[in-house]
């Protein structure tokens, strides 16, 4: 028995390749999990869940052909896909889980997070979504029209590669000392978390006792996961 973790598929039409190597991996590894946790920035970007475009239909069907295989499906939201609501998850066969949410894997407490908020750095961005994650402008955004809200994802998608590419490169990593606040605060050893494209296992010290964090990597050339069970944790990559 065990469960698998992933994030920043970054799903899109322009790249097929990624979708046909996400439904692969729900057939033969997935289906073979008690249950998958999308750790956000599943697809590069979301309107809203009245999108009607042909890929998010499809990975809505295979999702769902995932649960009625009694497979537990969980989702949590990353800086792209953060307006993806419960229409849609339950469309698709998911829970949506908040930020931060700990759980207990076969006798292991894990702090499950996107790792954003971790980026503490960068207070740019975390002042750009603090604005984006409010109600007041989620609602604003999902009363625009469809053709609006595809170029307003398009403008943001633009700019922050433009903003990104200016910026050093630790300061779009995680903040140590918030990796440590977090994990003290929920009382676990262990985080898993993506958004920063550095897979990796990183060793610390946490309420005073060895802890874990353990970043999954983006599906670009790689498929990445987490395995999780009673026996053993691993961080898994196979060519796409």
């Amino acid at each position: 028995m065990h469960s698998l973790f992933i994030s920043d598929l970054h799903l899109h039409e322009s790249r097929p390749q990624i979708t046909r190597a996400f439904f692969h991996f729900l057939q033969t590894q997935a289906v073979n999990a008690e249950a998958l946790y999308i750790l956000g920035d599943f697809f590069d970007a979301w309107i809203g869940d009245d999108d009607d475009a042909p890929l998010s239909q499809q990975v809505a069907a295979e999702l769902r052909a995932l649960r009625n295989k009694d497979v537990a499906i969980y989702f949590m939201h990353g800086n792209r896909d953060f307006l993806l609501g419960t229409i849609y998850a339950q469309k698709a066969g998911m829970k949506l889980i908040a930020e931060g949410t700990v759980v207990n894997l076969y006798g292991k407490h894990a702090l499950l997070v996107h790792g954003d908020a971790l980026c503490t750095a960068d207070q740019d961005y975390q002042t750009f979504r603090q604005m984006v994650r409010s109600a007041e402008w989620q609602h604003q955004v999902l009363a625009q029209p469809l053709s609006a809200r595809r170029a307003l994802a398009a403008q943001l998608r633009d700019k922050s590669q433009s903003m990104n590419s200016l910026k050093a490169a630790d300061i779009m990593d995680v903040t140590p000392a918030e990796v440590v606040r977090q994990m003290e605060q929920a009382n676990v050893q262990l985080m898993i978390h993506g958004h920063t494209h550095r897979p990796a296992r990183h060793t610390l010290i946490a309420n005073g006792k060895p802890a874990e964090r353990i970043v999954l990597g983006d599906w670009h050339e790689q498929g990445w996961c987490v395995k999780v069970s009673k026996e053993t944790i691993e961080l898994i990559s196979w060519v796409i």
